[in-house]
């Protein structure tokens, strides 16, 4: 169960980096990396992606658990069948998820410190769910249709010289 690990992987990358940012600054503290460019930014988010549903925690910790569970199960039932993308992918997904979980659940916020100025404040946590994110789409939208395509066009040609 190798996507096991790489769930672990995920969420220990998050929460370890973290760690690091409530460790070694105050909340709002900034430390420019490269000057307006990209900082280390200690921010506390009460809310979901770009800070929406400010203040809704029971309702983001229950739909984030039942959707990991039901992400989990299915990587467990299906775990024989599916294509490596989709395991990685859905792996991400639940690294990520799991970490802000974490925070969610432990701090009542989420712990954000990425701050390219131009875009939100977000985590190693939001990495994972948006490359996980991508990759499920990338999977869905081009390769399992081209795989099926191509299954097909094997049983015409089987069926065709049967």
């Amino acid at each position: 169960m190798i996507f096991c690990l790489a769930i672990l992987f995920f969420f220990a990358s998050d929460q370890i980096t973290k760690q690091l940012v409530t460790a070694g600054m105050e909340v709002n503290q900034t430390i420019p990396v490269i000057d307006g460019i990209f900082h280390i930014t200690y921010v506390r988010n009460f809310g979901a992606a770009f800070s929406i549903l400010q203040g809704k925690q029971f309702f983001l910790i229950t739909v984030t658990f039942i959707a990991l569970a039901v992400i989990f199960i299915y990587l467990i039932k299906k775990i024989r069948d599916n294509p490596r993308i989709l395991s990685l992918s859905l792996s991400l997904i639940e690294g990520g998820g799991f970490g802000n979980l974490a925070d969610r659940i432990r701090l009542g916020y989420v712990v954000d410190f990425f701050d390219f100025r131009a875009f939100p404040v977000f985590n190693v946590a939001d990495i994972c769910v948006c490359c996980g994110c991508g990759l499920l789409i990338l999977f869905l939208c081009y390769i399992e249709p081209r795989t099926k395509r191509r299954l097909e066009l094997q049983d015409d040609k089987a069926d065709f010289h049967n």
